[in-house]
């Protein structure tokens, strides 16, 4: 079993393979989006009576699932020029550099007929499970395939202490991205069906804060905090930093990030805008799914890269809430 999950961190973890799943997530997100909105809107048109105020209410939130879906799809480009990080490597470089490597092994190695036949497809697409635990297990006794499936899937890499924080800047613009585009969805949205727009905006700015710092920021805070403290350790195990960075996360976004949350909503938002409505958001289900995010916080600090295309899904989540401007 343990040599099975090893087998598939492996398999997803090809560059290849990854740069497929960058490629691939524009449309799996419009589409995801197009059948949220259209069965919200199913539902929305069945539970209200009054049908126009239904219609007006399905527009509103059409709306800001694009801006959500849109910013979200904007947020790798913008987010990776902010943090000076270099973007995803186009899939062609990696075909490029995969034939290379590719031919190189076969000039220089006689392997049979299987292996080589493996090894070429190698060169445009990724390996398949079957095949890759295949060559797994012949590199065990053989010296050069092991050699070449370090090249082909270099291991994870831990992030140093040098790089923690400007790898959690990166993720923490990232994820603001969806928020503002939510937010500014929602408040279009209000604008365009004739709501009234300033009674609006408290709640979905508060939402938004909420969003942000509960769901996303304190999260990769508390992450990078906790992995900074076990890299000054000298505590080098993936799996010890992965606890620790789990640790670090409850402690400062599930369990303070709704506090902290609220208390900006109630001691300066809301006085700001002149909203006397006191808010005090608390975390439901979909809230603690979202958290889900930072499992890839984790992953992307330890090093793993196949959690990345992901990360729009995700965040679109957030930034549709905060364009509802959804109190509980």
């Amino acid at each position: 079993m343990i040599n099975k999950i090893k087998t598939f961190a492996k398999f997803i973890d090809q560059p290849i393979m990854i740069s497929k799943f960058n490629k691939g997530m524009p449309k799996v997100l419009v589409g995801a989006g197009a059948m949220f909105w259209g069965v919200d809107a199913i539902d929305t048109y069945q539970k209200t009576d009054d049908k126009k105020k239904a219609q007006k209410e399905i527009i509103k939130r059409g709306i800001v699932v694009a801006t959500s879906v849109a910013s979200a799809l904007a947020a790798p480009k913008i987010a990776s020029k902010i943090a000076k990080r270099a973007l995803p490597e186009p899939i062609q470089n990696i075909r490029a550099k995969n034939t290379e490597l590719v031919d190189e092994f076969l000039k220089n190695n006689n392997i049979d007929e299987k292996i080589t036949d493996i090894i070429k497809k190698a060169k445009k697409e990724p390996i398949s499970f079957n095949n890759l635990k295949y060559l797994i297990e012949k590199s065990k006794k053989l010296e050069p395939i092991k050699e070449f499936l370090k090249k082909l899937i270099p291991a994870p890499e831990n992030i140093t202490s040098k790089d923690i924080f400007s790898e959690i800047g990166y993720l923490s613009i990232y994820g603001a991205i969806p928020v503002l585009g939510g937010l500014t969805g929602g408040v279009a949205a209000d604008i365009i069906t004739k709501d009234d727009y300033k009674k609006n905006i408290p709640d979905k700015i508060n939402e938004g804060i909420y969003q942000y710092l509960a769901n996303i920021f304190l999260c990769n805070i508390g992450a990078g905090a906790a992995l900074l403290f076990l890299e000054k350790l000298g505590v080098q195990s993936k799996l010890a930093r992965a606890v620790g960075m789990t640790s670090g996360i409850i402690l400062t976004g599930v369990v303070g990030g709704s506090v902290i949350a609220n208390k900006i909503a109630n001691k300066f938002v809301s006085p700001f805008l002149k909203n006397n409505k006191p808010t005090h958001r608390t975390p439901e289900a979909i809230d603690i799914g979202l958290h889900v995010d930072d499992i890839a916080t984790v992953s992307l600090l330890s090093g793993l890269k196949w959690i990345e295309p992901a990360l729009p899904l995700l965040y679109t989540v957030s930034g549709y809430r905060a364009g509802l401007g959804y109190r509980n």
